[in-house]
């Protein structure tokens, strides 16, 4: 647990930040509630007691853990998938177990795993869940109720028929946009969004637009705070894949956060604690049956910008909007659904980050197919497996282009000392020393690939290869065969094959796998701390054996 202490001289700043950020993170919380298809207080639920746990909790001190449209959205299709039980019950017990997966993955200090999510996945799986969030709040925008129930088909349905749009709701929802990009310009820019809610519900109840939807015709907002309530574990089998997919998208939003954020002393924060204090968030806010809540940036640089010193700002957050909830709770009823809706596209709009898409789709081939598909099966699967098959496209990339990058060159001794490296030859010459260089991978695929390329022995005749393998610390079991047939291959020709630069570790699986009896031990050399120690002992070794074999031959 880091070290909480409040410093007298960075309070004020704390409290300024921490005020700035809740007013901001309010409007959020209710929108993504609504997003997930449930009460909006669930959304502001998980914010009163997960933000100042995670505060409390992360390593990072700065990132600011409240709702992301991407888990909202998530969210609502995983509950979607639920039925014949309480929602809010479904919800509670989702948001626990994505908590208990996250508070596992952080104590098992799993932080790298998210590695395992391409920055090509998560372009396309956040633009198509901007375009989701867009295209699903056209109904409450608009008023028109299309027939169509995919967000995809029910979006295109609505632009199609403009024509029977309700004005009123229409004007409320454009009057609303205009005015979080107005106000954004300007001082209140911390501001801009709960003060475009509020002014656009205000304008609807004055002008008594009877046809704009407000948050108290569609939901009853509970007074208080929440009650504690445990989850049903019968639906922990119904619920695991997407708690799995939600905890896996929350934990990668957390990580481009935590690594663009530093701390005050200036060192990046710990990823496996930041999953750790995001899990026990989780965890606090699907008692209250919350909304499961990740770190997000935007909440974060509003701290920032708004001079927040240390954790206690988004502290202050939690304690601000518990405070705004308890005595303003009663506003919430009267909110136009149109602002809400305006909000959540402008935020959609936000999210598409244009140049992120043009840098994945300059980089190549297959990072653009995986950003494309990826895109694709956000629209038209259940998110979960949308971030399954771009985890799987990812894996593939990373098998094929290891495979691809494995590179064999040799080294060729220069008379003034140097160096220089050419292309491996593709035949060995009798009585001659082949120097070799392995770059890349050498597991699986590519150890195959690399025994195509190693050099034929057909022509061998006393012929010692030397085989550099400095800085490879483990190799598998494919190596090691690739090795041994290799060797095997050589002693046949009368010749050897010779390992330098040689990893202790390695050196032990080679003896376990008993191919120290192909491969002789005196023709393993050990890496060296002197670089290239090892290689000109190897290649000292290997001339004087070479020219023993020539001198036989001429004796005989």
């Amino acid at each position: 647990m880091p070290r909480i202490a409040l410093n007298r001289e960075t309070l004020r700043a704390d409290i300024t930040a921490g005020i700035a950020s809740a007013f901001v993170t309010i409007p959020d919380g209710l929108a993504s509630a609504i997003l997930a298809g449930v009460n909006p207080m669930q959304g502001l639920y998980a914010l009163m007691v997960g933000t100042p746990i995670a505060a409390f909790a992360l390593s990072s001190q700065f990132m600011y853990v409240g709702n992301t449209g991407a888990m909202a959205v998530a969210t609502g299709d995983a509950l979607a998938g639920v039925t014949g039980v309480n929602p809010l019950l479904a919800l509670g017990t989702l948001t626990l177990m994505v908590g208990l997966i996250q508070f596992l993955l952080g104590i098992l200090r799993l932080g790298g795993m998210t590695k395992f999510v391409s920055n090509a996945v998560m372009v396309g799986f956040m633009t198509g869940i901007a375009l989701l969030i867009i295209l699903g709040q056209l109904k409450a925008f608009t008023g028109y109720d299309s027939p169509y129930s995919r967000n995809v088909l029910s979006g295109l349905d609505t632009l199609l028929n403009f024509r029977l749009w309700d004005i009123p709701t229409f004007f409320v929802g454009a009057l609303t946009i205009a005015l979080i990009i107005g106000l954004g310009k300007t001082r209140l820019k911390d501001f801009n969004m709960i003060l475009a809610i509020f002014l656009g519900s205000a304008v609807a109840a004055l002008l008594n637009f009877a046809s704009v939807e407000t948050i108290g015709d569609i939901a009853d907002i509970p007074r208080g705070f929440p009650m504690l309530t445990l989850p049903d574990l019968s639906l922990i089998s119904r619920l695991l894949p997407a708690a799995f997919a939600l905890a896996i998208i929350g934990l990668v939003q957390a990580v481009g956060v935590s690594k663009t954020v530093p701390n005050a002393d200036g060192n990046f924060p710990d990823a496996s604690r930041d999953f750790a204090g995001q899990g026990l968030a989780n965890i606090a806010s699907g008692f209250v049956q919350g909304l499961p809540i990740g770190g997000t940036m935007s909440e974060t640089s509003v701290s920032m910008s708004a001079g927040a010193k240390t954790r206690f700002a988004n502290i202050f957050s939690g304690f601000v909007i518990i405070t705004a909830v308890l005595l303003l709770g009663d506003l919430v009823e009267r909110i136009a659904m149109p602002t809400i809706a305006a909000l959540l596209i402008f935020a959609g709009y936000e999210a598409i980050k244009v140049g992120d898409i043009l840098d994945v789709r300059d980089t190549g081939r297959w990072p653009r197919a995986i950003m494309v598909l990826t895109f694709m099966a956000t629209l038209v699967w259940p998110l979960q497996y949308a971030v399954l098959a771009g985890v799987v496209l990812s894996l593939i990339q990373y098998l094929v282009q290891s495979a691809s990058d494995v590179r064999l060159v040799a080294l060729e001794p220069q008379a003034d000392g140097y160096v220089v490296e050419k292309a491996a030859p593709q035949k060995l010459a009798p009585y001659s020393v082949t120097l070799l260089r392995v770059y890349g991978a050498v597991f699986y695929v590519a150890a195959a690939k690399l025994e195509d390329i190693l050099p034929q022995t057909q022509e061998a005749d006393r012929t010692a290869v030397i085989l550099n393998l400095r800085g490879i610390e483990q190799v598998g079991s494919t190596f090691i065969k690739v090795l041994e047939r290799y060797a095997s291959k050589l002693r046949a020709r009368n010749s050897k094959l010779i390992l330098t630069g040689v990893h202790p570790h390695v050196r032990q699986q080679l003896e376990i796998t008993e191919t120290t009896e192909i491969i002789a031990g005196n023709d393993i050399f050990l890496a060296d701390e002197r670089l290239m120690y090892a290689t000109w002992q190897a290649w000292t070794a290997a001339q004087a054996w070479v020219e023993e074999g020539k001198e036989v031959t001429a004796v005989s």
